[in-house]
C-alpha cells in the first residue's frame, strides 16, 4: 500500500510514517511562517522550491563516507575470520541506517570495491575460496537490505550509492564483480542500491585495461536492470580530477571542488539546495512583452538574477543555522569521523560541503521565450546554453564572494516537476502545449517525447554538463531491455564521454509479474495470465515502482518516447 498523496516514490505506508509525515508537514508550515515574507512567497507561490524544508537549519543533505578513516578494526581483532567479514557489512548497514536518519538525503561510497578490499585486508582476511563465499553472501545480503528496508522516517528506503570500477588487485576486482553479479541475479524486483560504474581510460574503458571485463559485466547487467549507471571520468569536467576522488551520491549529486581542502568527494557532501522554476520566470518575461526573443531573454535573465539573489540569502541562512549546531546534534558523524575532517566543530566540517542552486524546466522556459524547443532550433539552443552558463557564472561569483562552495545543480525534480506546473497553469492561459502534459522537464534535458536518436540526445545535452558542477545526468530512453546488446550500450558510453557527459544512465520500461516473476512489457503476464503487475521505472535518478510516483512524474512517464 502506498502512502496517500505520495511525495516520494520510495515511501511505503506505515503508521509511523504517517505520523512522521503529519509532523513533517506541520514543521514545514511553521518554518515557512517564521521566514521573511519574500522568502515564504517565493516558495509557496512556486518561484522556487526549498528542498527538504523540514530539515532547515537542522542537518545537511548528503555525504560520501570517508569510510577508511575510522573503521573499528580493534573491535573485531579477536573475532573469527567469518565474523570479521560479516561484521564489516553489518557496520555498513548500521551506518546507512543511522546516517540516513541524521541527514536528509543520500549516502555513497566512492570506491566500494577498493574500500571493502582494504578493510578486509587490514582485518587479516585471506582471499581464499571459503572467504569468497562469505563475502559474496554478505554482498547479496547488503543488496537485499538496501532494496527492502523502508525504515528511514518509518516509511522510506535509504538512498545508497555504491561507486565501483577502479578495483586494484584480486580482492577488489572480486568485490566489484560480485556486487554486479549478485545484483543481476537478485531478480527483477530488486532495483536498489544505485550502483555507479566508473569508466576511466587505462583502467576500465578499453580492451586490455585491467577492469575492462568488469565494464562489460556492468553493461550486461544494465541491459537487464538499468543499473549500473556510468560515471565518465574522462569527460571534460572530470578528466583533471583523480578518478578515485569522484563519486555520485543519490540520483546525481556531485561534490568535488573545495575551497578549504583537496578536490574530492570523499568525506564531503551537499549541505542544502534550492531549485528555481525557470518556466515561471519565462512566463513572466513573455507576458505582455514584445515577441522579440532577445528582449524576452533579457527580461528572463534579469528575473532569474533577482530570484537567485534571494535563493542565495536562503541558502546562507540555512547554512549559518546548521553550522550553529553542535557535534552532539550529529552523534553518528561525530563518533565515526565520516567527513574529511574531525567533527569537532560543525562549521569547520560543513564549510567543506556545497550549497547548490538548482533549476528545472529549461526546455519549457526556452519554448515560452522563443516559441521553439531548444533542441529543434540552433539559435534557441545557443540561448539555452548561454543561460545555463550565466547561472554557473553566478554560482562561481557567490563562491568567490562568500568563500563557500556554491555550485549549480541540474535538479532531478521528482515532486516539483508536477508542483510547479500545477501552480503556473492557474496563473497563465494560452500555454496549453506547456501545461497540458502535466509536468516540467528535468533540469536541462530535452523533452522526453523528443524522438531524438540517442546519439543526438547525448550531443545536445553534453555541453550542459560542464556548467552543472553540483550534479547532473543524461539518460538514453530505450523501448525495451537491450539484452544481448551490451556493445551498443558501450558505444553510447563512448559517445557520451566524447560529448562531455559526466554521468550517463539507460532507461527502459520493465514490468514484472507478481505471481510468476516474468519480466517484460505487458499489461497481462504472457506466461501465467496474471494482471498483478509491478511496473519499475526510473523516477528522477533512481528506480522505483511506478504506482508510487508523484503525479507529475506519472505524467512524464506516460509521455516518454524511446531515443
Amino acid at each position: 500500500m502506498m502512502m496517500k498523496c505520495n511525495e516520494n516514490a520510495a515511501n511505503r505506508y506505515s503508521y509511523i510514517g504517517e505520523v512522521y509525515q503529519d509532523g513533517e508537514r506541520a514543521r514545514k508550515q511553521a518554518l515557512l511562517a517564521s521566514m521573511p515574507q519574500t522568502w515564504r512567497d517565493l516558495h509557496t507561490k512556486g518561484y522556487i522550491h526549498i528542498h527538504d524544508l523540514d530539515a532547515y537549519g537542522l542537518t545537511n543533505n548528503c555525504l560520501t563516507f570517508n569510510i577508511l578513516a575510522d573503521f573499528p578494526y580493534e573491535t573485531l581483532k579477536n573475532e573469527s575470520v567469518a565474523r570479521r567479514i560479516i561484521a564489516t557489512f553489518d557496520y555498513l548497514k548500521s551506518l546507512f541506517a543511522d546516517i540516513g536518519n541524521e541527514q536528509s538525503g543520500g549516502m555513497a561510497l566512492a570506491n566500494f570495491d577498493n574500500d571493502i578490499a582494504t578493510i578486509l585486508s587490514h582485518l587479516g582476511v585471506e582471499f581464499n575460496d571459503g572467504n569468497k563465499e562469505i563475502i559474496a553472501a554478505c554482498i547479496r545480503d547488503l543488496i537485499e537490505w538496501c532494496n527492502h528496508t523502508h525504515t528511514r522516517m518509518g516509511q522510506t528506503s535509504y538512498y545508497v550509492s555504491l561507486n565501483i570500477g577502479l578495483a586494484e588487485g584480486e580482492a577488489a576486482r572480486f568485490v566489484a564483480y560480485t556486487l554486479v553479479d549478485e545484483f543481476e541475479k537478485a531478480g527483477d524486483l530488486v532495483f536498489k542500491p544505485n550502483i555507479i560504474f566508473k569508466v576511466c581510460r587505462g583502467i576500465s574503458r578499453g580492451e586490455g585495461d585491467r577492469n575492462y571485463d568488469l565494464f562489460v559485466k556492468a553493461l550486461r547487467c544494465t541491459a537487464k536492470k538499468m543499473i549500473p549507471t556510468y560515471l565518465l571520468c574522462d569527460c571534460k569536467m572530470d578528466k583533471d580530477v583523480d578518478p578515485a576522488n569522484l563519486s555520485v551520491m543519490g540520483c546525481r549529486t556531485r561534490v568535488v571542488a573545495d575551497l578549504y581542502g583537496e578536490n574530492t568527494s570523499i568525506g564531503r557532501g551537499n549541505i542544502d539546495n534550492i531549485s528555481i522554476n525557470l518556466p515561471r520566470l519565462a512566463l513572466e518575461s513573455a507576458d505582455g512583452n514584445t515577441d522579440n526573443a532577445e528582449v524576452r531573454l533579457a527580461h528572463f535573465q534579469e528575473k532569474w538574477d533577482e530570484v537567485a539573489s534571494a535563493v542565495k540569502d536562503i541558502l546562507l541562512d540555512r547554512f549559518q543555522k546548521v553550522c550553529a549546531r553542535t557535534p552532539a546534534d550529529f552523534p553518528i558523524n561525530a563518533s565515526h569521523n565520516l567527513w574529511a575532517v574531525p567533527f569537532d566543530n560543525v562549521a569547520d566540517v560543513f564549510k567543506h560541503g556545497t550549497l547548490s542552486l538548482g533549476f528545472i524546466g529549461l526546455s519549457e522556459a526556452m519554448e515560452i521565450i522563443t516559441g521553439k524547443r531548444f533542441y529543434q532550433d540552433p539559435a534557441t539552443y545557443v540561448m539555452a546554453l548561454g543561460f545555463v552558463k550565466h547561472m554557473r557564472e553566478f554560482c562561481d561569483f557567490l563562491r568567490n564572494q562568500y568563500h563557500l562552495n556554491f555550485s549549480l545543480l541540474a535538479t532531478s525534480g521528482e515532486l516539483i516537476s508536477g508542483r510547479f506546473v500545477e501552480i503556473d497553469r492557474t496563473l497563465y492561459t494560452g500555454y496549453g502545449a506547456i501545461f497540458d502534459k502535466g509536468f516540467y522537464t528535468n533540469s536541462f534535458h530535452v523533452n522526453v517525447d523528443s524522438d531524438l536518436p540517442a546519439y543526438r540526445k547525448i550531443q545536445m545535452e553534453g555541453l550542459f554538463h560542464e556548467y552543472c558542477n553540483g550534479g547532473c545526468i543524461t539518460y538514453v530512453e530505450l523501448g525495451e531491455a537491450p539484452i544481448g546488446n551490451d556493445e551498443g550500450l558501450r558505444e553510447y558510453v563512448e559517445c557520451a564521454v566524447e560529448n562531455g557527459v559526466h554521468y550517463l544512465g539507460f532507461n527502459f520500461p520493465k514490468d514484472v509479474c507478481d505471481d510468476c516473476g516474468t519480466a517484460g512489457i505487458f499489461d497481462e503476464c504472457p506466461i501465467c495470465g496474471s494482471k498483478r503487475i509491478t511496473r519499475i521505472r526510473r523516477v528522477s535518478g533512481y528506480l522505483e515502482v511506478l504506482d508510487g510516483f508523484t503525479t507529475g512524474k506519472k505524467n512524464e512517464e506516460r509521455t516518454r518516447k524511446p531515443n
